[in-house]
């Protein structure tokens, strides 16, 4: 009566993810901490006043003190039920409960060893007998009361079975045929043993159970047992006999019947108890009920009608649930019944099932595991902050559970915006789920999770329906460092656009990185109307002291506006700067050249000369008194500030002349430029040209090309090579395509 875990096939691809957008209102359990809700203590010897049971450890047996346990790890066991030294036998023995007393009989293997009775609890030995060397055909068939039994082969090809006992000279039992087969014997009642044998061969075969008067030495009752009672488990009491009988069923799993005899007058009565995975049903007798339930149930992957332990009144018809599932099942020489298993409310562990004081069958836990019956949250691995500025925004999370057959969702809450992603994990492999989040959000319009307060909530459904759903929930917090052109806070560069009709759009770019070569917006706003004042609008990073990026933009009288970016993707009241920008027909900004760590702003006025204007995040005053680089820039129609584009560790600037050829200046970090690297030619195609940051989150800056007469938009890849520092160019999809602009920032 061991354990089988019941098989299921699992690929590790069939572990699903999905991405499911939800409604910014949509509610989630929140927790001030990582750590579960709903967690529950286990229960057992610390908190329910009762002694502590192995935790992996099945009841092959009961003795009038103690339990006899097995463990495929750690072998056989007779266990005090008190509490106490265990004592232990290897997994090769033979260890049986002989009905009587705290009695044990082992033996190493069926043949030539020597069979042994010990009284457990004083450790004496009762009896032993050596049946001979394996010449002598004596071969052990099982042990009841205090007799140990052997058999012998016979003239008529079967197996005469035998009693040996201490008082007693040895005795051949008698009321079994010559040709009964695999015969076994173990304890019934205190008067009488089990004999289960077969007869015939082949598809000739049938099997018996015997009830054998171990007074008399005979075979005293005889049932036969039907095909479909193949494998059953068998019940005897001094009143009634039982079996299941299985009938297999279309969907592949079993009908399973109770079949109870009364003895006295041989009536007979048919329970069925519902679907059953396997011919794993296990049976016992209490006084008028018959108690049933499926020894896998815990572990399955699907619920039954027989998993929870049942008991059946025998006269009414009457049913009551004793325990939720079950593992194994004896019963002890005084007929009472101890079964290991749990209920959602006491846990796992030895229940005595006995009768209450209504009469009626009730399960006591008298020894516990400490592991609960519920599935529940053993562990979780959600850091307390994820950057995920390193690995391109990838973040893995982990959480342990006291089981594996649920169906699990973690869904990860974005607490400003309300928007989420949930994992699907249906039937994992094993009890650690692993969660390898790509840092985005929504579905199917993906864009990358914002940075911020986050929930992490986790719902695990127990397949077995063992027990309620488990939710448990916790916090985090999304950090990257600041990105010039990242307006909502979520480490993808926007897209600034002025359309015809001087309004100003933000596209949030998406880089699909199962689709590479594609850059798109999966999400489009307005700023808002009256952007057409400006004839000049960049966007320069964080300049005004707060952790967002910010705009400036230039008005006709050659006002300079500074507008804070909120991080919600747009922006605070602007603020004037200063006046007298028009002497500058080129700016550029959002990246740090002078090394202290702020973005500065570039400008070239109309003799060609660059000048640096160092950031000083402060938004009232955000840069400091111009300095001057070199001159020799007028020759150029358009400069970009695009960051470390040549593979140094400085910001550099890109130049684009007259002809249009575009040429590379690798910044030193001191505000100053080392000698000109020409790109190539052709770049008079774009009106815009914009170093927009590191759109697809390889680590390196990228620029966007606008070509206004087509209104087409293109991405250049960053490759960190001075020599050639872009790939080829791959399409930009706005989320609004149609929509012609004037200007791109």
């Amino acid at each position: 009566m061991l354990p089988l875990r019941i098989a299921r096939p699992r690929l590790a691809a069939a572990i699903t993810v999905v991405l499911a957008l939800t409604a910014a209102g949509g509610a989630l359990p929140s927790s001030a901490t990582a750590a579960p809700a709903d967690v529950i203590a286990a229960t057992g010897a610390a908190d329910q006043s009762v002694t502590a049971f192995p935790k992996r450890d099945v009841i092959t047996g009961a003795t009038a003190s103690g339990y006899l346990t097995y463990n495929p790890a750690t072998g056989r066991t007779w266990l005090p039920a008190p509490g106490g030294s265990p004592t232990k036998w290897p997994s090769s023995y033979t260890v049986l409960g002989t009905g009587s007393g705290d009695l044990v009989a082992t033996y190493a293997a069926p043949t030539n060893t020597t069979g042994t009775i010990t009284d457990m609890a004083t450790g004496t030995v009762v009896y032993s007998y050596y049946p001979g060397p394996s010449a002598t055909g004596a071969t052990f068939a099982g042990a009841a009361g205090v007799c140990l039994f052997t058999t012998l082969d016979n003239a008529a090809g079967g197996k005469t079975l035998r009693m040996h006992t201490k008082d007693a000279a040895l005795r051949t039992v008698t009321g079994l045929p010559d040709t009964a087969t695999e015969v076994r014997v173990v304890p019934a009642t205190a008067t009488h043993a089990q004999v289960t044998y077969a007869t015939g061969t082949g598809t000739d075969t049938r099997r018996y159970l015997g009830l054998l008067d171990l007074a008399a030495g005979t075979v005293t009752e005889t049932y036969e047992l039907p095909a479909a009672a193949a494998g059953t488990d068998i019940a005897v009491s001094t009143t009634h006999v039982a079996w299941v009988e299985y009938n297999a069923a279309p969907d592949a799993t079993y009908d399973a019947t109770v079949v109870v005899t009364d003895r006295s007058t041989d009536t007979r009565q048919t329970i069925p108890v519902g679907k059953a995975a396997q011919r794993r049903l296990e049976i016992g007798l209490q006084g008028a009920w018959v108690t049933y339930g499926n020894r896998s149930a815990l572990d399955a992957d699907g619920t039954y009608s027989s998993d929870a332990l049942t008991a059946y009144d025998l006269t009414s018809g009457a049913t009551r649930k004793l325990l939720d599932h079950l593992t194994s099942a004896a019963t002890a020489p005084d007929g009472t019944l101890f079964a290991r298993g749990g209920t959602v409310a006491d846990n796992e562990g030895v229940y005595r099932i006995t009768s209450g004081q209504d009469a009626l069958p009730a399960a006591t836990l008298v020894a516990g595991t400490g592991e609960p019956t519920r599935v529940t949250l053993t562990g979780a691995g959600v850091p307390a902050v994820l950057n995920l500025d390193p690995g391109g925004g990838q973040s893995t999370m982990a959480w342990k559970l006291s089981r594996d057959n649920v169906d699990m969702t973690v869904t990860l809450r974005h607490v400003r915006t309300g928007r989420t992603v949930t994992a699907y994990f249906p039937n994992p492999p094993t009890t650690s789920v692993t969660f390898d989040w790509d840092g985005e959000l929504q579905w199917p319009e993906q864009g990358n999770a914002y940075n911020g307060d986050y929930t992490w909530t986790l719902i695990a459904k127990p397949l077995n329906g063992i027990g309620p759903d488990l939710t448990a929930s916790g916090t985090f917090t999304v950090v990257r460092t600041a990105k010039p052109h990242d307006f909502d806070d979520n480490g993808a560069p926007n897209v600034l656009a002025r359309d015809t009709a001087g309004r100003l759009w933000t596209g949030d770019t998406y880089y699909d990185p199962h689709n590479p070569g594609q850059l798109s917006d999966h999400e489009t706003r307005l700023i808002g109307s009256g952007w057409g004042i400006y004839d000049r609008i960049e966007a320069v990073g964080n300049v005004g002291g707060s952790q967002h990026a910010d705009v400036i933009a230039r008005d006709g009288s050659g006002a300079l506006w500074l507008y804070p970016g909120n991080g919600a993707g747009g922006f605070a009241n602007r603020i004037r700067i200063g006046g007298g920008w028009q002497i500058y027909n080129k700016i550029t900004g959002g990246s740090d050249y002078s090394g202290d760590g702020r973005a500065d702003l570039l400008a070239t006025d109309a003799a060609g000369v660059l000048w640096l204007f160092k950031g000083t995040g402060n938004h009232a005053a955000p840069f400091a008194t111009r300095v001057k680089v070199s001159g020799g820039w007028g020759t150029y129609n358009k400069i970009i500030a695009v960051g470390n584009v040549g593979g140094t560790t400085a910001s550099d600037l890109l130049a684009r002349d007259s002809r249009g050829v575009l040429w590379l200046s690798r910044g030193n970090g001191n505000g100053t430029f080392a000698s000109r690297v020409r790109i190539g030619s052709g770049w008079n195609l774009y009106s815009d040209l914009v170093g927009i940051g590191d759109a697809n989150h390889d680590g390196r800056p990228d620029l966007l090309a606008y070509d206004k007469s087509r209104n087409l938009t293109y991405l250049y890849l960053g490759t960190g090579n001075t020599s050639a520092p872009f790939t080829s160019r791959i399409r930009y999809y706005p989320h609004n395509p149609s929509l012609a602009y004037n200007h791109l920032a």
